[in-house]
């Protein structure tokens, strides 16, 4: 099975880039796109459905904000647009599809880098969260949890970490948090789980030519269930291409979905 999950940073600007001849290319079974920043109604022109996909959206209420999107090869047994909280089903954050046991989540969790309003509602948003992952990881069944976390969890996921303790995406209580969730091992960093080379990443900056000198953040995730921890195959970050600020992150594992 293979899960790609991709911030597009606006899924009409990545295809202008060339996102879905790419995407197509991958064979993947499933991908997770965040920040398609599009209504649905807007996205009627035949690349946004891609050939020999079933493909799902759900959308912010506000225009041109957030949104998630999947794109799955088997047609789910079912599909969940929201998380069931207003509040955040209004920004278009979250959405699963399930395959029997399975279940693949796209997730655009909040930045908080715009304003300390914007730091509150991300941090009102991990209190509810870590609750919910953990009673999720008891029912049964089987998540990979894709997207854009916006948190760092260790010094090694960012290249400037010095600078940026008192910044968004690498706060102290942000990555405190990340070390919860992982630490009765019911939830996985699936990257993590193999050896990587050092600097690897899936944000830069727009400024100060991050990219080119690959001042990078790891930010996007598949957070995998136990279920997963032995399944993990090959993971890559492709950067042969720039589609969006952020850099697709394929992770293929020993498993089949079933429907």
């Amino acid at each position: 099975m293979r899960i790609i999950t991709l911030n597009a940073n606006g899924i009409r600007a990545a295809e202008r880039k060339g996102v879905f001849p790419w995407l197509l290319a991958q064979n993947a079974d499933v991908v997770c796109i965040q920040e398609t920043k599009a209504q649905e109604s807007q996205l009627t022109a035949d690349a946004f459905r891609p050939e020999g996909y079933h493909c799902y959206y759900h959308d912010a209420i506000k225009k041109g904000y957030s949104g998630v999107a999947l794109y799955c090869k088997k047609e789910p047994d079912e599909v969940i647009k929201g998380i069931g909280w207003e509040d955040v089903d209004a920004e278009g954050r979250f959405i699963e599809a399930r395959f029997g046991n399975l279940s693949v989540i796209s997730l655009y969790l909040h930045s908080g880098s715009s304003s300390e309003e914007r730091q509150a509602i991300k941090f009102k948003f991990l209190d509810r969260f870590l609750p919910y992952l953990q009673e999720l990881a008891k029912n049964g069944r089987d998540y990979v949890i894709c997207g854009d976390w916006n948190i760092a969890h260790k010094e090694e996921d960012l290249k400037n970490w010095k600078g940026n303790k008192k910044n968004s995406g690498f706060l102290p209580e942000e990555r405190a948090w990340l070390d919860d969730l992982f630490a009765d091992e019911q939830w996985f960093d699936a990257f993590r789980l193999l050896e990587q080379q050092p600097d690897e990443y899936t944000w830069w900056s727009n400024r100060g030519q991050a990219w080119a000198k690959n001042v990078g953040w790891r930010i996007d995730y598949h957070i995998i269930s136990a279920a997963f921890k032995d399944k993990v195959q090959a993971t890559a970050v492709y950067k042969d291409e720039r589609f969006s600020d952020h850099a697709p992150l394929t992770i293929d594992y020993d498993y089949q979905i079933n429907v």
